[in-house]
């Protein structure tokens, strides 16, 4: 995608050298479990979501190349989902107990936002067509910001920088899996039909902000008016009638699935889709922090994105999902 198809993170990671995705995949599948204790604790966090028919995508498409419309009827079964983004805190838990190092530390480095950037012009190279994103070197989830940031300074933000393949490695050692896209979709609606949001179709209901997304001119002024300039804690927000925190803003969510279209359906509802059987890029879903109406307007419960699954940004995270 560029810069016509309203894409504002770096789509693919073929241009910067890195490793063919099977090694990061293979070192995913190979980290170690946690203790049961740990693994009990982390599922016993999750919420049940009852299985049941909802209409997935838009009805219409604003990026027809995201392929999410037409609506279509979809049956999930039950399953249980984590409320909140993985934090920073339960990352470097994991990271603590395994030794797991990140797709962004072998490579060197990450995506980092210029304006968050104390030397912006220190780091010069950018994705084609994508110039307010910077390659800077030491980028990874623990300095989120470049070598002088630190995890500790946000233990209850959402851990980004984490590719398709980290999300997977963490999966592992907690015993849980990604979500499906469509279980996601299913747990970001909660119990409203249709809506745009989480919480209904209103932007700002009654003038309150229910999510984290960009406020000013993008990508030159993030006033912060009405939400954040960055990540937010996972928490932060009122929940969705699920109890689930930031399914829209915040942190774009890695999901199981390869990127294809939408499932279809005439009469019966599809169930349990799980996406196509192969690909080259993996869902994303949710928005982020840096969406805008201007430019990516895709913090709806519908809207999806996708990327290489070793592409690393610093609006890019993931939840926790598990079979019942």
């Amino acid at each position: 995608m560029g810069l016509n198809d309203g894409a504002c993170c770096p789509k693919g990671s073929a241009e910067t050298g890195q490793a063919p995705h099977h090694i990061y995949r293979n070192a995913a599948l190979a980290v170690p479990k946690a203790s049961p204790e740990v693994r009990d604790k982390l599922r016993e966090s999750l919420v049940e979501i009852r299985g049941g028919i909802f209409e997935m995508g838009a009805r219409k498409s604003t990026f027809p190349a995201d392929l999410d419309s037409p609506r279509a009827k979809v049956k999930v079964s039950s399953f249980l989902i984590s409320p909140y983004s993985v934090t920073n805190a339960q990352f470097a838990a994991f990271v603590s107990d395994t030794g797991y190092v990140s797709v962004a530390e072998r490579e060197g480095w990450s995506f980092v936002f210029h304006l968050f950037l104390d030397q912006p012009n220190k780091w010069q190279i950018s994705p084609p067509g994508l110039p307010w994103w910077r390659k800077v070197d030491g980028a990874y989830w623990a300095a989120p910001r470049g070598p002088e940031s630190s995890w500790h300074d946000i233990p209850d933000h959402p851990a980004v920088h984490i590719t398709w393949s980290d999300a997977l490695a963490y999966c592992t050692w907690a015993g849980l899996r990604l979500p499906r896209e469509a279980e996601w979709e299913r747990a970001a609606r909660g119990k409203l039909a249709k809506a745009k949001f989480p919480w209904g179709n209103a932007f700002r209901p009654n003038g309150e902000t229910q999510m984290n997304t960009w406020q000013g001119d993008f990508p030159k002024t993030n006033t912060g008016a009405f939400s954040r300039t960055g990540t937010a804690p996972v928490t932060a927000y009122e929940p969705n009638t699920f109890g689930l925190y930031n399914m829209t803003g915040n942190v774009w969510e890695w999901v199981q699935d390869y990127f294809g279209p939408i499932p279809s359906s005439a009469k019966r509802p599809v169930f349990d889709p799980t996406g196509p059987k192969n690909g080259d890029w993996r869902v994303q879903r949710g928005g982020s922090h840096l969406c805008h109406v201007s430019y990516c307007d895709r913090y709806h419960v519908h809207s999806r994105s996708s990327n290489d699954p070793d592409s690393s940004t610093g609006n890019c995270g993931f939840r926790v999902a598990a079979d019942i």
